[in-house]
């Protein structure tokens, strides 16, 4: 492993951070690119106090080819490992240029640098968001896709890309992993969730209305088909999809497929109400909260299968609800401003 050396753009961020942890420690060789817009070099300090191991850091953009050149003609880079990418639902929809030429534009510089340093193995952050809003809201991979806001269908377009130049070069191998919604902390509590400006996703505002630092949660909308009005998730620890990362890596080796998609999600989905509930029972920490009109772009439900993971790949989520809402609020209360 010591020889498969990795480029992980945007591994400072929340994914990327815990997944350059996991293969730290498995033993693999990294190379972060980041351009910190959403972190923070800060995170770098901590991976490295956690691991105690050292790795390559650079700071630069996807959108900038000459960057990404002179890594792969510097390093011997075996497999890319892609987060880098905005990430608001909300957002993109405000500022749909900005999405499309960071995440779309940004991703094809990658992989043509990639084809011309003849790197063909790339495992690509997708979301769950490419399913859109859907009766069926248990998702497999052949799902039809019909993503309904503008950072879906950006992933979906990436991940068409990659389906093409799969179709008709088979020495690429692309895994797309489909996540669906990541929360948790490392158990170290010294890297998490460190949004820079308000929080988009739901565990990370609660934490900031736990530790003080925002009055009350918003609820987005109670007038759902659900159980209780607001919508549902598949929520998965981070450290889950962190495993999933690096067993890629291993499925490379084995594997005849050109182009695999998987889901990543426990099979299990709560509601924003049941979320609030299983905090207050982990931390014994009341949370204020306002039902509000629902956001743009939201959907009712989301719930992975994630059984192709677990036969393909030998992977399965292992961490619930509670270890999610714990390792979260120990992140939040060892670091209550951030990082």
């Amino acid at each position: 492993m010591k020889n498969h050396k990795i480029l992980i753009t945007g591994g400072a961020g929340y994914i990327g951070s815990h997944t350059v942890i996991k293969l730290l420690e498995l033993g693999f060789s990294i190379v972060i690119l980041d351009n910190f817009s959403n972190s923070t070099y800060r995170i770098i300090k901590k991976i490295k106090e956690i691991t105690n191991k050292n790795f390559e850091i650079i700071k630069g953009d996807i959108t900038d080819r000459r960057i990404l050149k002179n890594i792969f003609k510097k390093y011997k880079i075996k497999s890319v490992i892609h987060f880098a990418g905005l990430k608001s639902v909300n957002e993109s929809d405000k500022f749909p240029l900005s999405y499309y030429e960071n995440n779309v534009i940004g991703s094809i510089n990658l992989i043509k640098e990639m084809e011309l340093a003849n790197i063909k193995n790339l495992v690509f952050s997708s979301s769950a968001t490419v399913y859109g809003n859907q009766n069926n809201h248990l998702y497999k991979e052949d799902a039809p896709l019909s993503p309904i806001n503008t950072y879906g269908r950006t992933k979906l377009i990436i991940e068409e890309i990659l389906r093409s130049i799969c179709n008709i070069d088979p020495e690429w191998r692309a895994i797309i992993f489909r996540y669906f919604n990541p929360i948790g902390a490392h158990e170290s509590g010294l890297i998490g969730d460190n949004p820079i400006n308000c929080p988009n996703n739901l565990l990370p505002f609660i934490c900031q209305v736990a530790i003080g630092k925002r009055k009350k949660l918003f609820v987005f909308g109670d007038d759902y088909p659900t159980s209780d009005g607001t919508g549902k998730r598949d929520y998965i620890h981070v450290e889950d999809l962190a495993n999933a990362h690096a067993l890629s890596i291993n499925y490379f080796e084995k594997t005849n497929n050109s182009f695999s998609v998987f889901n990543l999600g426990t099979g299990k989905s709560f509601s924003v109400l049941e979320v609030i509930k299983a905090f207050e029972e982990a931390t014994s920490i009341k949370i204020p909260y306002q039902i509000v009109k629902r956001r743009d772009g939201d959907v009712c439900e989301s719930l992975a299968d994630p059984s192709k993971a677990k036969l393909e790949l030998g992977w399965e989520a292992k961490f619930d609800l509670k270890r999610m809402c714990i390792d979260s609020w120990r992140w939040q209360s060892i670091n209550p401003k951030g990082i």
